[in-house]
């Protein structure tokens, strides 16, 4: 089971630091050189602000509900006769959501036992 949380919670850093990566404008050799590389206004497009902890739970959920989503209709297209619908793909698609559910159960879990400590620290 930890290996499960270990595994969400490395996909979550993954996504933000997607999320916060600086887009990168290299000198043309016409441009006086700068100190900062990063021009966003050159390309029309502002700074990506960090990812805060809502949005990338909010991401990971998302992601979690669409794999159950998919398993779901994956096993309907199976139950359907759908062609191309094999008892392979349902069974994948089904363990990787109950795996994805259950990773975040975890991490809420771990998140509620972590207030809880807060809550109850003496001041």
């Amino acid at each position: 089971m930890s290996h499960s949380v270990t595994s969400i919670l490395s996909q979550i850093r993954s996504y933000q630091s997607q999320i916060t990566q600086p887009t990168t404008v290299l000198p043309t050799g016409n441009e006086a050189p700068r100190d900062n590389a990063i021009a966003p206004t050159a390309l029309g497009a502002t700074q990506a602000a960090p990812a805060s902890f809502t949005e990338t739970l909010r991401g990971a959920l998302s992601s979690v509900n669409q794999a159950q989503q998919t398993s779901g209709q994956l096993a309907r297209d199976f139950e359907l006769g759908v062609p191309g619908a094999d008892l392979a793909k349902v069974m994948v698609a089904s363990q990787q959501s109950q795996i994805a559910f259950r990773a975040t159960v975890e991490v809420r879990n771990r998140l509620v036992q972590a207030y809880q400590d807060v809550m109850n620290m003496p001041l």
